[in-house]
């Protein structure tokens, strides 16, 4: 019978510690939502009583209903010489309304005295009355053994006895952490094995990339006898990042013979790390392993000669298990064979090489060509594919825009767009006034759209972002522009690139609209 491993995915908190990570809450919103759908067991959605934001987003996800995962919320244990009850962290927590409840202490001697600077038996008393305290009012609580490692090779006695004083306690999973990264794997899998003998617990693993060793060490706590994994996307967090979730998984499933998330759900691995790195305004590692631009691209020579023949000669597994795709980088078939398998990454069977499909790949590769990126702006793909099969029929014609933002004295600068659209035969101008450029263009598109389009006005512009896609040319640079929007029913994004960053904004708001426009129109039809 094959072992399950529980996956806990940390992202939404602990990936965005990284630098220059930061999420939305409506990012976070639709990252959980993936999350779900591929089968992760457990999604931590940030700490409630640290932030306005994350507070925000659990009352949000009561709302979210979430097929597969557990919701976790993230806190610390109740406070020095504080009753749990009285702690305002704790009722945040449950406020939070999440089933799932985990709560770090401290199992290293050293941050009990210097970073908390309280006394070992109170660490230990806090440890124990935060999770009794909780355990009632919880579906689940884990313990997260802050600095674990650490703690046991300068005091194993003290660290076991808060893993012991947790379980005591009824925590449901103790899960052990090297926060600070530098621990082999050797000496990982030497301390599991006293702290197997030691408490009797389910057993959990979080581990930090400091020597690069946290995927080796997830899997290595596997062999062990560990039963659930943590870890986040792409191996975002603070600074060298958390165990790699994308690296992780497969290798459990494909390598190990683990249960995890199911099987066939690694064919969107590539679709999920990519759309959480578009969602960062990151752009993806190529090297990746498993999901990376260059896991399976093979360079002239010998390499090319033998893949061809054979694909177990240069690659590991196969690209398709986990939605990567083959490249020949170097070969009068490079062309060929890319194509192929960028078209089966969009899900279009070339094998058939219809003409529609052809006009689809087509237009595809030339709009990448130009700097676009469909990871994340799945509405402006869904509207490419209509318009290559000739099956688009606009809402609206652009006449014209234009966008003036004028600076008052001391006054903050004020942005105007005026705009002339053609709406079903008649010309439409209108101008309206924003916080920015694009917040103003927005005002005057709907303006001019509602009236002809009155379910335009639950819609609603969540996130910008912009991303330079070659700072070589400095100002001149091009630029992509992604775009969140929502109706309070879905949310979806669209992608827009040009040399003028206001240009890509109107691509992008152009594609919001009609997707929202075209999606009521099929809704109102299926009714």
């Amino acid at each position: 019978m094959r072992r399950t491993i529980k996956i806990y995915d940390t992202t939404l908190r602990d990936g965005t510690q990284g630098e220059g990570v930061s999420f939305s809450m409506e990012d976070k919103v639709r990252l959980a939502a993936r999350f779900d759908a591929i089968g992760i067991h457990y999604i931590e959605g940030g700490w409630p009583g640290s932030n306005p934001k994350d507070l925000r987003f659990f009352r949000r996800m009561q709302d979210v209903s979430l097929k597969h995962a557990k919701l976790c919320a993230f806190s610390m244990t109740r406070r020095a010489g504080v009753s749990a009850a009285g702690d305002a962290n704790m009722q945040s927590l449950i406020e939070a309304g999440a089933p799932v409840a985990t709560i770090v202490g401290k199992s290293w001697d050293f941050h009990v005295t210097q970073a908390l600077e309280t006394t070992l038996p109170e660490n230990l008393a806090m440890i124990g009355d935060t999770i009794a305290y909780l355990r009632p009012k919880m579906d689940e609580v884990m313990y997260d053994a802050e600095h674990f490692f650490d703690g046991f090779r300068a005091n194993p006695e003290y660290a076991l006895a808060t893993l012991k004083a947790a379980a005591g306690a009824g925590a449901h999973w103790i899960v052990l952490c090297d926060t600070n990264g530098g621990t082999l794997p050797h000496d990982l899998v030497a301390i599991l094995q006293v702290v197997k003998r030691e408490v009797p617990a389910r057993l959990g693993i979080h581990v930090h990339n400091d020597a690069e060793c946290a995927v080796a060490n997830s899997l290595a706590a596997v062999r062990e006898g560990v039963e659930q994994v943590q870890g986040t996307m792409n191996g975002f967090g603070e600074r060298c990042g958390n165990a790699n979730l994308v690296s992780i998984i497969p290798s459990l499933v494909l390598k190990m013979g683990v249960d995890c998330i199911p099987e066939p759900n690694l064919r969107v691995l590539r679709d999920v790390s990519r759309f959480v790195s578009e969602l960062a305004n990151r752009k993806p590692w190529t090297s990746q392993p498993y999901v990376g631009d260059s896991a399976f691209a093979h360079k002239g020579g010998m390499h090319v000669s033998a893949v061809l023949k054979h694909p177990d000669t240069y690659e590991h597994i196969d690209p398709q298990a986990v939605g990567n795709h083959r490249r020949v980088l170097v070969s009068e078939l490079s062309g060929k064979s890319n194509i192929v398998w960028k078209a089966r990454e969009y899900g279009i069977d070339l094998d058939q090489a219809t003409p529609d499909s052809r006009r689809i790949l087509d237009e595809l590769k030339a709009l990448e060509d130009q700097g676009f990126q469909f990871e994340g702006a799945e509405a402006s793909f869904e509207l490419l594919m209509e318009r290559a099969l000739g099956r688009h029929r606009p809402y609206f014609e652009l006449d014209a825009y234009r966008v003036i933002v004028e600076e008052q004295h001391a006054d903050a600068p004020v942005a105007e767009a005026t705009v002339r659209v053609r709406v079903k035969g008649i010309l439409e101008h209108t101008a309206a006034a924003g916080n920015g450029p694009v917040n103003a263009l927005d005002h005057a598109l709907r303006k001019a759209l509602e009236e002809f389009y009155p379910s335009l006005k639950t819609m609603q512009l969540l996130d910008y972002k912009v991303r330079i896609l070659d700072e070589s040319k400095g100002t001149g640079a091009k630029t992509r522009v992604l775009i969140t929007s929502g109706d309070g029913e879905d949310t979806w994004g669209t992608v827009g690139v040009a040399d003028n960053i206001i240009e890509a904004s109107w691509q992008a708001l152009v594609d919001s609209v009609e997707y929202k426009l075209r999606r009521d129109e099929r809704r109102g039809a299926s009714r």
